[in-house]
């Protein structure tokens, strides 16, 4: 297929740039960041004037950094509003017959993850026409995404939706915890800082599940929003634990109260994910290859 990827350059982009190109996919790549084998470019721009037709096209430009940026910048991150809805726009004006929006498990509504509550998260959770509150600047721009997305779907194009809940990988950037986790952990620091109190939980996938969940997925012809995580709760404390054993140490764990922390308990049902696809890096070994990176 001739394949659209914005974004190519960042965590989930390149990962997807690689995955597509071991397909035979005919990829046309397009970053800010000037990067071997793609197109150095604004995709905003792109959006707003470009008309090349393509069989498939997969938005991964967005303002991220994680949870300080989050909270810390949440004008910058309503910046996404603007790509997503010229995406939505070219995809329409272009008439793309299939196209990937991610979204992201920030979109839940925050009231469903407070302490004392272990549900897992349902796609059905989100109610476009009446949504809850999400999880800050970033969580509305998704579910704003979503809600243009199901207008380009009636205009024609059939679009896939994942919902990553916490992404990860050996070459993820340290602003986000679980890289930051194993650069502490190879550098033995002790104590071992956290944000928070640390009892909060993630559900994590590695990144090449996250991607190639999403290829499966769009093979089968799936449509709409997907949940991409395992369903398994993993605490801060337990990850840092799970962390240092694999660096052969022991730390205090140090916990920082004054820092950001997101919600308490996020973690997928990944129901209709399997029905198409296996996860097969846990996270025990996930951690393994960052901490032996």
């Amino acid at each position: 297929m001739r394949v659209l990827l914005t974004g190519a350059s960042g965590f989930v982009g390149r990962h997807l740039h690689r995955a597509l190109a071991d397909r035979g996919d005919d990829v046309f790549a397009l970053d800010l960041r000037p990067t071997p084998g793609v197109q150095t470019g604004d995709a905003l721009d792109f959006f707003r004037h470009d008309d090349t037709r393509f069989d498939l096209a997969i938005h991964c430009a967005a303002i991220v950094g994680g949870r300080a940026s989050i909270d810390g910048s949440p004008l910058g991150v309503a910046t996404n509003l603007a790509l997503d809805s010229w995406y939505m726009r070219w995809l329409v004006r272009t008439r793309t017959p299939r196209a990937v929006y991610f979204s992201s498990s920030a979109a839940y509504p925050v009231e469903l993850q407070q302490p004392g509550d272990v549900r897992k998260l349902y796609e059905e959770d989100i109610d476009l026409d009446q949504p809850e509150r999400p999880d800050a600047t970033y969580g509305w721009a998704k579910l704003t995404g979503e809600k243009l997305a199901r207008y380009a779907e009636a205009e024609g194009c059939r679009i896939l939706v994942p919902r990553p809940f916490s992404g990860y990988g050996e070459d993820q950037d340290d602003c986000y915890p679980f890289p930051a986790f194993a650069r502490r952990a190879r550098e033995h620091q002790d104590p071992f800082e956290i944000w928070g109190s640390g009892d909060s939980t993630r559900d994590w996938i590695h990144v090449d599940d996250l991607v190639g969940a999403t290829l499966a997925l769009l093979d089968a012809d799936v449509s709409g929003p997907v949940n991409l995580g395992w369903g398994r709760a993993t605490s801060f404390n337990d990850l840092a634990r799970i962390m240092c054993a694999a660096a052969g140490y022991q730390p205090t764990l140090k916990h920082r109260h004054d820092a950001p922390q997101g919600v308490h308990h996020r973690v997928s049902d990944p129901s209709r994910m399997l029905d198409h696809y296996m996860p097969t890096i846990t996270l025990e070994e996930g951690v393994r290859r960052a901490v032996n990176v």
